[in-house]
């Protein structure tokens, strides 16, 4: 089983952190973003892990390596201008799986990846897995009738979305079909793309332990949940 891991971004929100340090470095407790992922991936089976570089990417070479040391063959694919979380895979070479798992390298979870791997039908052009967040709305909310009156009127309500974790298993074909070389091409693109063409992209809602740390508060909080208990995220 093979996974993709998109590693390139240049960590925007975490600066000035991430002016020194590429965002997959960054420590969760004791441990990098990534070197948790590739611990995670490399107990579920996973035998190879591809990981896209951009931004300061001689540092992710350094600290990576080739991956024995976490039990799992790292290799590197390299973008000279940002292609986005899509455009990347077209950098993939000798896919001999008929599917590849795509992780955004910025997550702390504790989802089963290989049952994910597994689960996905490639009969279907992707599978993204979805986890359940809220938006408060910090004023009191109208609906109107078609005349215009007052139908309902909800205070500060919380409102509630399916959103993204940063996880899809692809179907291979997808990638040589779908995904232009060279060309920047994002996720949400390549899946209305999928969906125009007639493949059908399935979500998979989750209940696991999912935080993107793209931002400082969530960094914050995904090093003091992985302190508490680090065995619930690492075997």
């Amino acid at each position: 089983m093979r996974a993709f891991v998109l590693a390139g971004g240049l960590g925007n929100r975490l600066r000035p952190l991430t002016i020194v340090i590429p965002k997959p470095l960054v420590p969760v407790g004791e441990f990098s973003i990534i070197e948790i992922l590739a611990k995670q991936l490399a107990a579920q089976g996973f035998d190879r892990m591809t990981i896209a570089v951009g931004h300061l990417a001689s540092l992710i070479h350094a600290y990576c390596g080739d991956g024995k040391a976490w039990g799992i063959e790292i290799d590197y694919v390299h973008e000279d201008e940002p292609l986005g979380t899509a455009g990347c895979l077209s950098l993939v070479e000798d896919l001999t799986d008929d599917r590849v798992l795509v992780l955004n390298g910025d997550i702390l979870t504790n989802v089963d990846f290989a049952e994910a791997y597994r689960a996905h039908d490639p009969a279907d052009g992707a599978t993204i897995f979805a986890n359940q967040r809220s938006v408060a709305v910090d004023y009191g909310v109208l609906e109107s009738d078609g005349d215009g009156y007052l139908a309902e009127y909800i205070e500060k309500p919380k409102l509630s979305y399916a959103v993204s974790m940063g996880i899809y298993v692809i179907s291979a074909d997808v990638i040589s079909g779908f995904v232009p070389p060279g060309q920047r091409l994002d996720m949400p693109d390549l899946m209305r793309a999928l969906m125009k063409s007639g493949r059908r992209v399935r979500v998979v809602p989750s209940d696991a332990y999912w935080l993107d740390l793209g931002a400082m508060d969530d960094l914050n909080a995904a090093t003091e949940r992985f302190n508490e208990d680090p065995s619930f995220f690492l075997p």
